[in-house]
Parts: structure tokens; C-alpha cells; sequence
């Protein structure tokens, strides 16, 4: 695959390892998508920048989020081989993301969960997402099902609402003292927790966030002391991910996210969009997801959040009127 001239595998995106082939790779793909993205290429007209006159990643415009709700955003002319789309509920519109290539979302979320936690196959995976497996479409559940299919542990599965299962594989779990990891959708983890818990402080518990209209918006700190509580662990897991992005953020505890090198979070002014803030500053959350080759990489959002001095971010909450939507939205 060719972007202005420049040879980019996959495996190149997936294997970057110091800033200056993150940035290198993330002008590449600037310059071919400003061409070859439509949408993209539209948006940046009306916009006093020139894509030839670019140099540094951080004068690379961001493509509104709100994009993917009304356009097919792509950068080649290949037809899709899957449409995510995000949950959506009564009177607001879905976010399509057309994927050209479903094996670059594979590469990207196999390479990011074995760079956090470990092979899939070594591991337990539990997944407590009925919201998300009752409709079509979710990228998550792609994820989670690519991942149950490498884990060698036949213990692994889905739990739609039989909590009395979950909590009998939990305790045979903690049993075994084998590596386990529950993923769960926050409102279902907490429905589990009204009449189950655990002391099981070698648990992952993974929260994927929202309450998808089940139950009162809690801020994060009282979500995850609940949690921390009911399975009797010292950390809740966070994984932050979207339709519209083909890689996923973690946090190991206190609503701390890390990407994978191949992904970046900076913040703009909540006033001026094209102006981007210093660390430690809130404002508006633009991503970097270089996995996106082949719809739009630079993406800025609609949450509110702060970047750390390290590159980690925090997720503190949404612009006003924007869509609740999306893994790991909590009020803050």
C-alpha cells in the first residue's frame, strides 16, 4: 500500500515503537487520506490550511466525529467487508463505520489486548454484554468474539442474563487460580452485583462503560467503588473505544488510559477546535487512530477530557447536547 509515494504495510502501523515513526507513518496517512478521503478532503477545503504545506502532526486538521453519521467516510474505493454502527437509541441517529479491510480491526485489537493482558489464548475471558449482543453491528462484540474464539480455556463465554452461571464460572475460577478477565457492560456488571458478590482480588474486571438508559449516570469514582466492593478487587479495568475508531484504550485503575503506540489523544480548545492545548489542560478529545488507514485517522470527538504528562488521558465528560453513546462514557 502506497500514501504519497511511501510504502506502508500494516504490520509497519502495528509494530511502531518510538514518536518519530508515529509521526513519520501519521503524516503519511495524512496526505494520502486528505486526497483520497473524500469527506475528509472536502472538510479540510473549507478550512485556511493547505495539506502540501503540513509538516508536523500537530497542524493536522481533526474530521468532526459527527461525520460518520451522515457520510460514508472512506479512503479508498474498496466495498466494505463490515459496517459497525453504534448503538443509537430512540430519535438519534447511528455512526456507521464502513471497513474496507476487517483484518487491519483484527491486527489492531489482537496486538493491543496482547500488549495489555497477555495472549487471549492463555487467558479466561468472561463477557457480560447483553445490550451489546441483542443488536447487530457492534464492534465490540466482534472484538470480544475473535478473542473467545483464541482463548483455550472452554470455561470462556458469553452470559446474557444468567448471573446464577457467571457466578458459579467465577467461583470455579478463582478456584483454578487461573488468569481471568470479566468484560462487562457497566450497567449489567452492576444488575450481577445486586445479588451476587465476590472476593476475588486475582480478577480483571473490565467495565466497557454506559448504563444504556438501564440505570442513573453515576460518577466514576462511586461506579467503580461499587465494583471494587462486588468482586472484591483493588482495580477496575476500562476499556475506551468507539465505533468510529478500529483501536481501543485501557486503564488498569482509576480512569487512567493508555493507547497503543499506533494511537494518540491530544486535546483542542473547547472554543477553537483547531487549536490544540498543552497537557494537564481540559478540552475536547482528538484521537489519532493510525488502524483507521482506510477510513479517516484523525478523529475529534465529542468527550472532554485531559491528557497526562506520560501521553495517558482521562475521559471527564461530554460536550454539551452531544449523543450518550459509545464504550466507557461515565459522568465525571
Amino acid at each position: 500500500m502506497y500514501f504519497c509515494g511511501v510504502k506502508i504495510s500494516i504490520p509497519q502501523i502495528f509494530s511502531i515503537s518510538t514518536k518519530e515513526q508515529f509521526d513519520q507513518t501519521a503524516l503519511n496517512i495524512f496526505r494520502y487520506q486528505a486526497e483520497n478521503c473524500l469527506v475528509y478532503k472536502e472538510f479540510i477545503s473549507h478550512l485556511p490550511v493547505k495539506p502540501a504545506e503540513i509538516s508536523q502532526v500537530k497542524e493536522i486538521p481533526y474530521l468532526p466525529i459527527s461525520f460518520f453519521k451522515t457520510h460514508r467516510v472512506v479512503s479508498n474505493t474498496d466495498t466494505e467487508e463490515i459496517v459497525f454502527s453504534s448503538s443509537g437509541t430512540t430519535g438519534m441517529s447511528q455512526s456507521k463505520h464502513f471497513v474496507t479491510d476487517v483484518a487491519v480491526y483484527e491486527d489492531s485489537f489482537n496486538t493491543a489486548f496482547q500488549q495489555f493482558y497477555g495472549l487471549a489464548k492463555d487467558t479466561c475471558i468472561l463477557a457480560l454484554l447483553p445490550s451489546y449482543l441483542e443488536r447487530d453491528g457492534s464492534s465490540l462484540i466482534y472484538m470480544v468474539d475473535a478473542l473467545l474464539k483464541q482463548s483455550e480455556h472452554h470455561e470462556s463465554g458469553y452470559f446474557l442474563h444468567n448471573h446464577e452461571d457467571l457466578y458459579k464460572r467465577l467461583q470455579e475460577r478463582q478456584n483454578s487460580g487461573q488468569k481471568t478477565i470479566l468484560i462487562g457492560v457497566t450497567y449489567a456488571l452492576l444488575d450481577f452485583l445486586d445479588t451476587y458478590a465476590m472476593n476475588f482480588p486475582e480478577l480483571i474486571v473490565m467495565e466497557t462503560g454506559g448504563m444504556k438508559g438501564k440505570r442513573k449516570e453515576m460518577v466514576r469514582e462511586e461506579l467503580h467503588d461499587i465494583l471494587k466492593a462486588g468482586f472484591g478487587v483493588d482495580y477496575i479495568h476500562s476499556e475506551y473505544g468507539m465505533t468510529e475508531l478500529l483501536s481501543q484504550a485501557y486503564s488498569s485503575g482509576n480512569g487512567i488510559f493508555d493507547c497503543p503506540p499506533w494511537m494518540k489523544v491530544v486535546l483542542r480548545d473547547t472554543n477553537d477546535p483547531l487549536t490544540l492545548l498543552e497537557k494537564n489542560q481540559t478540552g475536547g478529545i482528538n484521537i489519532i487512530d493510525l488502524a483507521n488507514i482506510n477510513s479517516c485517522s484523525f478523529i475529534a470527538t465529542q468527550d472532554l477530557g485531559r491528557v497526562l504528562p506520560d501521553g495517558s488521558f482521562e475521559v471527564l465528560g461530554r460536550f454539551d447536547n452531544a449523543d450518550i453513546r459509545g464504550c466507557n462514557l461515565l459522568v465525571q
